[in-house]
């Protein structure tokens, strides 16, 4: 049984991977919508208690490090059902991020653990999770890309902005730190129109960025900037071939460093930490933290071709789904 929470509603955020993936339609829709981290996690909380005193399911899996994925995690706790966590073990060992908190509690009350990245197997042990309960199976979002990657090629998204293979830069940007305040948005805009003297710029753009630019009075700035192509966010083919075909990516985003690292596409992260550290030790992403001079000096590094070169993670081969349906059978469901 698929529960969709409704955290993510946006139709381009939610219903298109739906079918981009071509998954099931959820079973139950909550339809918690916005809110608060509060609001939103007591919200999923009470409509999904509903659904596990309905249905009393044998298991619940929670994936990654999302408000839902807390909400579900502690409703199951208190009906002691059995929760098992896909992504666990992950850690940016910075409590100032809400998916940190996320990632942490949902660790500590899961019964099994799926790890995607060995540093996950050294994080749960000194977090003191029997070893019993962890279990190492590789990237279930790197299942996604190899399955839809050739689809994705054949996307019409270059066309469409006008672009070419290998000569556009990919922007995705939606973190507090980097887009709700004006001084680093403005920053931000005076790097777009330093890296579009040798590239376009594509950028999706995230709801809560759209809102700050306006509400910062930069929506004028954005438009002069005629290299920045800026478009709603996109569904998941497209975004992938989008991914695939660029030349470099600036992201703060977490997922984005792992498909980079898979796709061999240089990758610059907006951040001071990452909780998927093996895509900077053995991928190719690169931390910038806030620098956004180095952002626009290590771009003008991967132009030249002199960025570092990467290589895949174990087990990133495309059956972690296989090995985690598995384990569920044959060890957590006798």
């Amino acid at each position: 049984m698929i529960v969709h929470t409704g955290q993510h509603y946006d139709a381009n955020m939610s219903k298109i991977f739906f079918e981009d993936l071509q998954l099931p339609q959820p079973d139950v829709y909550l339809g918690v919508g916005s809110g608060s981290h509060a609001v939103q996690t007591a919200k999923v909380m009470t409509e999904f208690e509903q659904v596990v005193l309905r249905e009393n399911p044998d298991l619940v899996i929670v994936v990654g490090d999302v408000n839902s994925t807390l909400a579900c995690s502690l409703v199951c706790s208190k009906l002691e059902i059995p929760v098992a966590h896909v992504e666990a073990g992950l850690r940016s060992f910075d409590r100032r991020m809400p998916e940190e908190i996320n990632r942490l509690v949902t660790d500590a009350i899961a019964d099994a653990l799926f790890v995607s990245e060995r540093s996950g197997i050294a994080n749960l042990k000194h977090e003191g999770v029997p070893e019993e309960r962890v279990f190492f199976v590789g990237n279930v979002m790197i299942d996604s890309l190899i399955q839809f990657l050739e689809k994705a090629k054949r996307s019409s998204i270059l066309e469409t902005f006008g672009v070419s293979k290998k000569n556009y830069v990919l922007v995705t940007l939606h973190r507090p730190s980097n887009v709700d305040v004006k001084e680093n948005l403005e920053r931000l805009l005076s790097m777009f129109e330093k890296i579009a003297q040798h590239l376009k710029i594509v950028f999706p753009i995230h709801p809560r960025t759209r809102k700050m630019f306006e509400q910062f009075g930069l929506s004028e700035q954005v438009r002069h900037n005629e290299k920045l192509l800026l478009t709603d966010p996109i569904g998941y083919l497209d975004f992938l071939g989008l991914l695939n075909s660029s030349s470099l990516v600036v992201t703060d985003s977490g997922g984005i460093q792992e498909e980079t690292t898979y796709l061999g596409v240089p990758c610059l992260t907006m951040r001071e930490n990452t909780e998927r550290p093996v895509t900077v030790s053995e991928g190719t992403n690169q931390l910038m933290g806030f620098d956004y001079d180095a952002v626009v000096k290590e771009s003008e590094k991967v132009f030249r071709g002199e960025f570092k070169k990467g290589r895949i993670p174990e087990l990133w081969d495309g059956h972690s789904a296989e090995r985690i349906t598995k384990i569920v059978a044959e060890q957590i469901l006798t």
